[in-house]
């Protein structure tokens, strides 16, 4: 889930090339969003693989919940200050030790290792593909579909859970398929968004950004882990 904003007023020149002319203040959220998230996915990486080598257990589908939002509302709260900063990294930082076990329940499989470089890798490629062609003069205007994109994201979670608490691997299977294109929809979106500027607090820029590239991976990884995994 996401709390990006919707619906905003795009501000943007287009020049004759296949790239968009962006705003100055736009081009300077874009960089620090750009930054931002190098740090926190590096950190994420550092405590997800801390979180596999210590052997963690998982924090709970209760915990997992209330710490991600209580994280979430609290960086909202704060995306103006400096605290915004430590918010946002404790919050990534938590999403990486939830990562951790999930990790190491792939490792287990005799070719784990495949499956989650396969899983990192694809997910870096759609990341970077997206982002160009969001910033590109063709692309589709992907600010229009905001409603649409909080409405389907809300669903797929409320999907997911069910799949969960019911038992049913078809439905869980159905959410990451689903959850792989509205991550997809949402880097165009939160992209766009940011060069129109629609988007100018660079914290809560690269929470959104953040939390697409987090699901994105582990629903390609369950995709994945079904489709090609193999027991140890």
């Amino acid at each position: 889930m996401s709390n990006a904003p919707f619906a905003r007023s795009a501000a943007v020149t287009v020049q004759s090339g296949s790239a968009a002319k962006i705003d100055p203040g736009a081009l300077s959220t874009l960089r620090n969003t750009y930054r931002l998230l190098s740090m926190t996915l590096a950190f994420s990486a550092v405590v997800a693989a801390t979180s596999m080598a210590l052997q963690l257990p998982s924090p709970g589908l209760l915990l997992t919940l209330a710490g991600y939002f209580g994280l979430l509302f609290a960086t909202q709260y704060l995306r103006n200050s400096a605290w915004g900063l430590v918010s946002v990294f404790a919050l990534t930082g938590f999403m990486g030790y939830t990562l951790g076990p999930l990790l190491n329940a792939y490792m287990s499989l005799a070719n784990g290792p495949a499956l989650i470089a396969t899983a990192m890798g694809t997910t870096g490629i759609v990341f970077l593909a997206l982002s160009a062609y969001a910033r590109s003069e063709r692309a589709v205007d992907m600010t229009r579909f905001g409603t649409f994109l909080f409405v389907g994201i809300l669903t797929a979670f409320l999907l997911g859970l069910a799949a969960l608490f019911f038992s049913i691997p078809a439905l869980s299977l159905a959410v990451s398929g689903l959850f792989v294109l509205l991550m997809s929809g949402l880097i165009m979106y939160e992209t766009q968004n940011i060069v129109r500027g629609g988007e100018t607090n660079y914290i809560m820029a690269t929470v959104t950004l953040f939390v697409a590239i987090y699901n994105l991976f582990a629903s390609l990884l369950q995709l994945l882990g079904f489709f090609g995994g193999d027991d140890a």
